[in-house]
């Protein structure tokens, strides 16, 4: 069975190129459901509609979970309500030297 583990290391690899931050600790992953069969549903945002980089970022996500072993169906809900704000970044991130 697929963890929750293994699905958000797979997406903390998934960097926004604008950013150059991966989608997890900016916040972007606002939930995972995993069922028995190891299909998953991954409910995820962008920091704005306007994001240049959706599609880019859409297909890395995508590939980075195909790569976990033992993964069923694959569903992506991209969502815009809760609007991403830098107040959902981690920590480390929000505070990082720029």
């Amino acid at each position: 069975m697929v963890t929750k583990a293994e699905v958000l290391s797979a997406l903390g690899k998934c960097v926004d190129p604008e950013l150059n931050a991966d989608i997890v600790s900016l916040g972007l992953i606002y939930n995972i459901a995993i069922e028995k069969d190891s299909s998953i549903k991954v409910t995820l945002t962008m920091t704005s509609p306007m994001c240049p980089v959706i599609s880019v970022i859409l297909a890395d996500v995508q590939l980075r979970l195909e790569s976990i072993n033992g993964i069923g169906k694959i569903d992506l809900d991209l969502v815009w309500e809760p609007m991403w704000s830098p107040d959902m970044m981690n920590d480390d991130l929000k505070y990082r030297s720029v």
